[in-house]
């Protein structure tokens, strides 16, 4: 009877899923109600988690949880640590829940909602949630080795170098683009900026107090940090409010990317426990916090989505970015569906902390789920506004014009009505000055999320739940980015250290101030990039950062690909070959566009000739001018960058399929790095008791 009512309730379940992906897929009316989004996430994940995660770890990786795990094995308390798997979720949620799935889904939504909608969904569960899974279980097997260590034992030399330097290069890339969202979110905000530079001491104040006022007591330091983030909320109305104060936090984009800079240098050098444990902590709990609290608003409000399924911006044309919906959309939609950063924590230190496989399928798995639910929150709290304020926000001043009048106008052409009136009422309402122009998904995801609160818990109340968003999104932002700049610090002192093994220790001071300044310098270069770009920045380094990241991802599928051949397993390959198939061919496409393309606003090299042209007839202003140089020497740098990128992936793709033919070909291959088998003390201590 048992079993009958949980086929019972699977039935209804595959149904309900069935139905509200249907729904989504086929509705052509004038709204579409959130809730079907919901329902839809909801189905597929329980679906996919109940039975492919389960078989994927059962039958393809054999998860084995009488197995010792290399936290249990090489526990020295430091790095490798028994971990509760509750913590362990934690953790590796925190860690992989940077700004992607909020920032993605949002500038994706210029093509309409469905494709954005189906991409979370299905991309998360046939390759995202895979790559995580199987790369924190290929780790674990082999002593929570990286990324980049196990492409080289697994393919050689050759491999494991692309595979290294592409990862740190994707780090910069990834970094710069991080920066680039917080600076567009505080430009010419004082409540967004006092509330996000609040952020910081927050975080020392919590580190100091987990340290010597009251170690070990994670949960008061959280609570006492949480009380003080939404205080912080509350400070920055009262900071915008005040004449004299609201001066000192009002800057333009160049000087908050310098502030920026200026943290990420800090973050790398002071001790870990004094800003990077603790914003961590809180990360976590403003993270699931802020959208339970969203999906709970969504299921009680039930908004309508009022953008259309698909705009007709699906051919190349749309404001916020250049690019058709092929391949863009899979592009600018990667962390939420499958993103190759996810790859370096859960080969890093994710398995120095599990404390059985059996929780892999959870931990790897499961917050890629959560992570994708993320995404699809997104993608909802950007489509619920009116298209037209939807656009004015997200669209560059160097596309709808500086004036309000003619960036309204443009809009409205394009079939999406706003009013002047309408913005200047909205900014007020979100205590800003305005609110055109302020691309890079941020502010609208901002005003999208507050409108959703308000009418659900208030709507009086609309500027402080604006900058509260703000701050939520700070909070997901600045964690990866002071992270990343710590672990891009820590791949440079490895570096260097072949050449020179004193800049290898990663605590001595030259070593660790030198290698941070060249690590910030080389994201702050294209942060640079990005604010002085009159388009918002977003077209020149959101598509590369997308195109880096989505290489990492099939780097990581590449290694599995091979071990999966090399374990005797091929008839499992398509479960990472089909995800890495469709990468490679989504990566290359966008590539090509990029380099190839004449349309100015897609090609890096006809951006810059079309500006070279312009700069010699004197078409430009002298402002323009000035900067026009710069502007043509970084569109010709990205598309090297690009070239560069699309090479390594190809060049680490034939490795994988030449290690993978000589070993089906009887030859000699490097062999299998899996540590031999070690049974658990832990799992045996667990049945005695």
């Amino acid at each position: 009877m048992h079993t009958l009512l949980k086929k019972i309730i699977w039935i209804l379940v595959i149904l309900l899923g069935v139905a509200a992906v249907t729904g989504i897929a086929l509705n052509r009316g004038e709204h579409i109600n959130a809730l079907w989004f919901v329902a839809a996430a909801l189905s597929v994940y329980s679906i996919a988690y109940r039975f492919y995660a389960s078989w994927i770890a059962a039958q393809v990786l054999t998860v084995d949880d009488t197995r010792a795990t290399p936290a249990e094995r090489l526990d020295n308390g430091k790095d490798f640590v028994p971990t509760n798997r509750w913590i362990v979720f934690g953790h590796h949620f925190a860690a992989i829940a940077g700004p992607g799935p909020l920032v993605g889904p949002t500038l994706a939504a210029q093509f309409g909602y469905l494709p954005g909608t189906l991409w979370i969904l299905f991309g998360a569960v046939l390759g995202g949630c895979v790559q995580d899974m199987v790369t924190l279980f290929l780790s674990t097997r082999r002593d929570a080795k990286s990324l980049g260590q196990m492409a080289r034992d697994e393919l050689g030399p050759l491999g494991g170098t692309a595979a290294l330097v592409g990862t740190f290069s994707i780090m910069i890339i990834l970094i710069a683009v991080l920066g680039l969202v917080v600076v567009n979110a505080m430009k010419h905000s004082p409540w967004a900026t006092a509330t996000v530079a609040a952020t910081i001491p927050i975080a020392m104040i919590v580190g100091f107090y987990m340290r010597f006022f009251r170690p070990g007591q994670v949960l008061e330091a959280s609570a006492l940090g949480v009380i003080l983030l939404l205080l912080s909320v509350v400070a920055g109305g009262w900071i915008d409010n005040h004449p004299e104060l609201r001066k000192l936090f009002d800057h333009e984009g160049l000087m908050l990317a310098w502030c920026v800079m200026a943290y990420g240098f800090a973050a790398a050098i002071l001790p870990v426990w004094l800003l990077l444990a603790p914003r961590d902590y809180l990360s976590t709990y403003i993270k699931v916090g802020t959208i339970t609290l969203l999906a709970v608003a969504i299921i009680i409000l039930q908004p309508e989505v009022k953008m259309p399924a698909m705009t007709q911006f699906i051919d190349g044309t749309g404001p916020i970015f250049g690019g058709k919906l092929f391949p863009f959309v899979f592009i600018t939609i990667a962390c939420g569906a499958i993103s190759g950063f996810h790859s370096l924590i859960a080969s890093g230190t994710t398995p120095k902390l599990l404390i059985n496989e059996r929780d892999i399928r959870m931990i790897g798995y499961g917050a890629m789920l959560l992570e994708s639910f993320v995404a699809l929150m997104a993608m909802i709290a950007a489509t619920v506004l009116d298209p037209g304020v939807f656009f004015a926000i997200n669209s560059p001043a160097g596309v709808v014009g500086l004036a309000e009048a003619d960036a309204v106008a443009k809009i409205s052409s394009w079939g999406f009505p706003v009013t002047v009136e309408q913005m200047q009422l909205l900014a007020n309402q979100m205590g800003e000055s305005t609110l055109f122009a302020r691309t890079g998904g941020a502010p609208s995801l901002a005003v999208g999320m507050a409108s959703i609160f308000g009418s659900a818990f208030g709507e009086k109340l609309l500027a402080l739940w604006y900058h509260f968003a703000i701050m939520f999104e700070a909070i997901f932002i600045l964690t990866t980015l002071d992270a990343g700049t710590r672990v891009g610090r820590f791949m440079l002192q490895d570096m260097l250290g072949n050449f020179w093994p004193k800049m290898g220790e990663t605590s001595w001071t030259p070593s660790v101030v030198f290698t941070s300044a060249l690590v910030v310098g080389g994201w702050g270069y294209f942060l640079y990039i990005g604010v002085i770009d009159p388009n918002g920045g977003v077209n020149i380094l959101w598509p590369l950062f997308g195109i880096a990241n989505q290489l990492l991802a099939a780097i990581a599928l590449c290694v599995a690909t091979g071990i999966l051949v090399k374990s005797d397993k091929f008839k499992y390959v398509w479960v990472t070959g089909v995800p890495l198939l469709w990468l490679v061919v989504i990566t290359s496409s966008a590539a090509w566009e990029k380099i190839a393309s004449d349309d100015v606003r897609i090609g890096f090299f006809a951006g810059a000739e079309d500006l070279a042209t312009k700069l010699a007839t004197g078409s430009f202003s002298p402002e323009k001018a000035k900067i026009a140089p710069q502007l043509i020497f970084n569109l010709q740098l990205d598309a090297w960058l690009t070239l560069f990128f699309v090479a390594l992936l190809w060049l680490i793709v034939f490795d994988m399929l030449r290690v993978s033919y000589r070993y089906l070909a009887g030859k000699s291959v490097p062999p299998l790095a899996e540590v031999s088998y070690s049974p658990s003390r832990l799992i045996e201590k667990w049945v005695r008791d």
